[in-house]
């Protein structure tokens, strides 16, 4: 058996636009200038209290950070219901989980910056309610790239980090795999560069979702 972890945000959904949104929204409100979207994909994958400190510059989360993230919270079901504020798939993506779910010789789980209700509306939005045996979010663990998620995973469904694979589309991805002992395999179509996902420590990185699909097939040759 082996354990494949989905990252969500840059790797299964397109949520920039939504993400930075509600970002800019926030931070307008509290008196700072929109941040830039390259800005805000930057820190896409981080727990979101440490993702705002480290756009405000801080080097660490203190009140004003605190305050935000509780914004960032009580708008983003608004922002999200607004006409072009959702988070599609990207394109592949429906295929690739169709089959892999098929796989008897895989079991599939989710590790993401996003809140418990944030993956859960994930998995309402895109019939994805049994596709993840087991998950962890930014409500379970520490940020990536701390290990916890990975291997928290790992012991809930009894495999070894060395037969478990993180798919993920940000460089702390790359090293909370890495951090776990896991396989880390990047996607091109996310919010880091290929360059970045290679620095980071990928061992892999992935053109289109099919190509997981092959890899998988491959390295079990």
């Amino acid at each position: 058996m082996r354990l494949v972890l989905f990252d969500c945000d840059g790797t299964l959904v397109d949520s920039a636009g939504l993400i930075h949104e509600v970002m800019a929204r926030t931070f307008v409100d509290h008196g700072h200038a929109r941040p830039a979207l390259e800005a805000t994909k930057s820190i896409i994958g981080l727990t979101l209290d440490i993702a705002i400190a480290r756009l405000l510059g801080r080097p660490h989360v203190d009140d004003e950070a605190s305050a935000m993230t509780a914004h960032y919270k009580a708008i983003y079901g608004g922002v999200r219901a607004e006409p072009g504020f959702r988070e599609p798939l990207f394109p592949g993506i429906t295929t690739m989980m169709d089959r892999l779910e098929r796989e008897d010789a895989l079991i599939l789980g989710a590790v993401t910056g996003k809140s418990r209700r944030g993956l859960d509306l994930i998995r309402e939005s895109h019939g994805f309610e049994r596709t993840f045996f087991v998950s962890r979010t930014a409500d379970d663990c520490p940020s990536k790239p701390h290990p916890a998620m990975v291997s928290e995973c790992c012991n809930e469904a009894g495999i070894d980090a060395v037969r478990t694979v993180v798919v993920g589309d940000a460089i702390y991805d790359m090293q909370m795999a890495k951090a776990a002992g896991a396989t880390a395999v990047g996607v091109s179509w996310g919010y880091a560069t290929v360059p970045e996902l290679a620095e980071a420590g990928a061992d892999h990185i992935l053109r289109t979702p099919a190509d997981l699909i092959e890899w998988l097939e491959i390295s079990d040759a």
